[in-house]
């Protein structure tokens, strides 16, 4: 390989600066005039040119260029000459041509790419000289490579029915040059078979899912640096169950009277794969049945005797007809046609004694004729007299049966056992009302056969009016939770257009709802707004209305549909919608707004969000309790949420379940009441509400309007959106006191009338008759369970009497009638205190005494960004702290709060920028 001279380079300078005149210099020359006379004339020729290349780590890089003819070759970096001693340059002659190709080559390292700052990458290029001219190579450009480590989008796990399209999101690490991807599936190459569709975003899709899709994914990409590997995501293809085909009814289980019929039917069209749902409704379905009893066939009457013939003969007949043999009964015994002689055999005698034969005839049918008279009148009063006997002795009915009498399974309870109900229980049966199983028709027609069988031992009143309410038939057809409304008491049930389940109880309380409304006028001295018994509350800071001027202020409780707070249906309101107003209201400060909720905020299962409704109606979204901002804040609690709006207007809490996990809070009470049309008739209202104060303030009053009682203190369950119903079954019913109308002993919610139900009391009721007047107690238990979830028991143990009402208790919130309080009534914080505390703490500290540090020893040091924005910040953290210590007005914890900050900074130093004593005195004053 040789090297360039310094005489060389002299003259390569030369050569630039004198541009066109190089030609002719180079003719003059010796070597000029070799290549005059021993070689063509042509430009420099590029056989290889410099490429585009990429520097690894720190491993510098070779540009190479080769061109015939060439007496120099030279490459010029980012518009700069490279210098001659950083070429390496070899010389031959083409063997074909007699030309010389010169080759030239340079290094480029990693220091000069990173040292050049230029607007465009780092290049390269090659200029060849020959005696006619010089050219010019294509320009090469050098830029470092890398692949970043972390992707910028990770796919997703997800789960997609069977058929349905599977979409991963992919967006590799940033890396020079772009890196490549590919898809793994279980640390396989994943093989499109005509159905992968990785597009240019890199995007895994796969339009039409089999259940061979399920697996792991990975997302790949490399470059010449690295290879990078994303998160896996796991993607589970699942199938719903379907429900096959009903069977055909089956017989009836009796051969006669009423009974029992059912068909089944399977979840295996197709069976549920991979955490699919199960089928939703019933696998057996049941009905009642009646089979006509079959009826014996008895002969009639026989006819008279015929003529006698000439064969001396003569017949009589009979039918099967007295009744006709029906329904599969027996035919009659016997036979239908009798022949007899005409005289005894003495037709044989010749006509001359005919006369007498006559004579001697009429005289024994007179004989024959007063006999068969005698025996038939004794026959008949004989048969009377028999008949007679049946029908006054008893035993005749009851020979059959094994007498028997019940003993009930809690015989310690005294309203089991009446006195006047004496049963002998020396042997003993036990029988509990039924649970809500599948069976549980099956275990009520066990109940009224048994209640049906004659029972002489027992000398019970109304037991036949009872046996005459079961064997009632009624021609319609009850699955598992419906019942006929009889004596038109509702027992929650339709039997028309349904969503997922046959039977919905009633979800209204009464036609008209209440409005729940509270309206005040505030000044500059604030205060608060109450809508009672609701958990809805508004304060309003002193001095965020100017000084002279007034504002008539309202809160209202409205009820919004949950279809209406997104288009995706997926949010449900976990809160009434609260409107406050009015809508011109001008503050110098935010105003606190107090909403309960009834979301189990325990776990991270729910996304929720504080939506504003707008003028068109719609929904839009103010924040996420759980992010950051600026223009609203959300302190959420177990059971309230406390909200900063910026502007007046219809505000809700919304969740959207992250989980099947996700659950809200149920309260469950049970009222009762006698029935107006019955007075035997009992009626226990079991109501399924939202766990807010506003949701069970409604059932109470419509309770209240409707004279029933509160029976059991109510109970708070979990509903998890697990797609399961709420099933609502009454149990351990006397059984010999009280009875309950069939198929009612278990209702059903389907799961969508409850997880949306958005506070709208959701009703079932069971009706009971007592046998009577003196059966004044009743017991039993009220099951309240969600399908593979959570169960509470409402205990029920009262007296039924009209006389002995009680009232529907209401909550017992101090000052529950007052909706509104102004100036300093209306605070727990002093306005003193107050002052000074927003004084001492809204200005910096070098000890750090501010109302970040407030905050922070408050518990309310979430979204500090809000309180920055405003212009006391320690007031607005004051409010807040008023609010959430509204019922308790615990000033003792906001003392510590005071004293800990103290303590923090000197001993010497007074909290509120005072002395020890003064500062005392002050919280002598807040205690």
């Amino acid at each position: 390989m040789g090297q360039f001279s310094g005489g060389c380079y002299l003259s390569f300078g030369i050569l630039v600066l004198l541009g066109s005149q190089v030609p002719t210099t180079l003719a003059r020359g010796p070597r000029g005039e070799a290549l005059q006379h021993g070689q063509s004339g042509t430009l420099p020729h590029f056989l290889e040119e410099p490429v585009d290349a990429y520097i690894v780590k720190s491993n510098p890089i070779k540009l190479r260029c080769q061109a015939r003819p060439a007496l120099q070759i030279f490459f010029k970096c980012n518009g700069e000459w490279v210098h001659q001693s950083q070429h390496m340059s070899q010389e031959h002659t083409d063997l074909g041509t007699g030309l010389k190709i010169r080759e030239v080559m340079i290094n480029v390292s990693r220091q000069q790419v990173e040292d050049f700052h230029g607007p465009e990458d780092y290049w390269c290029l090659c200029v060849a000289w020959s005696h006619l001219g010089t050219s010019k190579s294509r320009k090469a450009t050098v830029r470092i490579a890398y692949l970043r480590k972390n992707f910028e989008q990770d796919p997703q796990g997800t789960e997609v029915p069977l058929n349905g399209m599977i979409v991963l999101h992919c967006r590799p690490p940033e890396g020079v040059p772009v890196a490549e991807v590919e898809w793994l599936k279980n640390e396989e190459p994943l093989s499109s078979e005509g159905v992968i569709d990785t597009r240019g975003d890199h995007n895994l899709i796969i339009s039409e899912a089999r259940l061979s899709d399920s697996g792991n994914y990975t997302c790949v990409a490399s470059n010449i640096v690295a290879k990078r590997r994303s998160a896996t995501a796991t993607v589970v293809v699942y199938v719903n169950g379907g429900w096959s085909s009903w069977t055909d009814w089956s017989p009836c289980n009796v051969r006669c009277g009423r009974g029992v019929q059912k068909r089944s039917r399977t979840c295996t069209n197709p069976a549920p794969l991979n955490g699919g749902a199960f089928c939703e409704g019933m696998s057996v379905q049941k009905s009642t049945c009646n089979t006509l009893c079959p009826v014996d066939g008895s002969w009639g009457e026989w006819s008279e005797w015929s003529v006698c013939s000439s064969d001396c003969e003569r017949q009589r007949s009979r039918e099967c007809t007295a009744p006709e043999p029906k329904h599969g009964g027996r035919l009659c015994d016997g036979v239908a046609l009798a022949t007899d002689n005409c005289t005894g055999g003495l037709c044989t005698q010749s006509v001359e004694n005919s006369s007498d034969v006559a004579l001697y005839s009429g005289l024994a049918a007179g004989v024959v004729t007063v006999v068969l008279l005698i025996i038939a009148v004794t026959l008949y009063r004989r048969s009377q007299s028999e008949y007679g006997v049946d029908v006054i002795d008893s035993s005749a009915l009851t020979g059959g049966f094994q007498s028997f009498s019940f003993k009930t399974s809690r015989q310690a309870n005294p309203l089991l056992i009446n006195s006047s109900m004496q049963p002998d229980l020396t042997v003993s049966r036990t029988y509990t009302s039924p649970m809500c199983f599948q069976d549980s028709i099956d275990k009520e027609l066990m109940a009224e056969r048994s209640l049906l069988d004659p029972l002489p031992d027992l000398k019970v009143k109304g037991v036949a009016e009872r046996a005459e309410y079961h064997v009632m038939s009624h021609p319609q057809t009850f699955p598992r939770g419906l019942a006929p409304d009889y004596r038109g008491v509702a027992v929650g049930t339709t039997l028309g257009r349904r969503d997922k389940n046959l039977f919905t109880p009633q979800v209204t309380l009464t036609s008209s709802r209440p409005l729940h409304k509270a309206t005040a006028v505030f000044g500059h001295a604030g205060g608060r707004l109450v809508v009672p018994n609701t958990g809805i509350s508004l304060l309003v800071p002193h001095g965020g209305i100017a000084e002279d001027t007034t504002w008539e202020m309202y809160m209202i409780i409205n009820q919004e549909d949950s279809s209406t707070v997104s288009e995706e249906g997926t949010e449900i309101f976990l809160s009434p919608a609260v409107t406050y107003g009015p809508p011109g209201l001008d503050l110098s400060c935010p105003i606190a707004m107090t909403i309960a909720h009834c979301a189990e905020v325990a776990a991270d299962d729910w996304t929720i969000r504080l939506k504003r409704q707008m003028q068109d109606n719609k929904w839009e979204e103010v924040m996420s309790v759980d992010e950051e901002s600026t223009s609203c804040y959300c302190l959420l609690e177990a059971q309230r949420c406390h909200v900063l709006p910026k502007h007046p207007g219809r505000y809700a809490l919304v969740g959207e379940p992250l989980s099947q996990e996700a659950a809200k809070r149920l309260r469950l009470a049970v009222f009762g009441s006698p029935d107006t049309s019955n007075s035997l008739g009992f009626t226990l209202r079991v109501y399924c509400v939202d766990d807010t104060p506003h949701a069970f303030q409604e059932v109470a009053v419509g309770e209240r309007s409707r004279g029933g009682r509160l029976l059991e203190e109510p109970k708070m369950m979990l509903f998890r959106g697990n797609t399961f119903s709420l099933q609502v079954s009454i149990q351990d019913v006397p059984q010999l006191l009280w009875s309950i109308k069939p198929f009612t002993t278990c209702q059903e919610f389907s799961f969508s009338q409850v997880w949306a139900s958005n506070q709208r009391p959701l009703q079932c009721a069971f009706s009971l008759e007592r046998y009577s007047h003196s059966s004044s107690q009743l017991s039993c238990k009220i099951s309240v369970r969600q399908v593979k979830g959570e169960e509470q028991i409402l205990q029920v143990y009262t007296s039924v009497v009209e006389n002995e009402k009680g009232v529907v208790p209401f909550f017992t919130q101090s000052d529950c009638t007052i909706t509104s309080q102004t100036g300093s009534r209306a605070f727990k914080i002093p306005l003193s205190i107050r002052q000074r505390i927003s004084a001492t703490f809204d200005t910096a500290n070098a000890k750090g005494k501010d109302w970040q540090l407030l905050a922070q020893k408050l518990h309310i040091d979430r979204n500090l960004c809000y309180f920055a924005c405003q212009e006391s910040p320690s007031s607005v953290i004051l409010s807040l702290w008023e609010v959430q210590h509204q019922d308790s007005g615990d000033l003792d914890s906001l003392a510590s709060a005071l004293e800990e900050i103290s303590k923090v900074q000197s001993p010497k130093t007074a909290t509120l920028g005072c002395s020890r004593e003064e500062r005392d005195s002050e919280f002598t004053k807040l205690g």
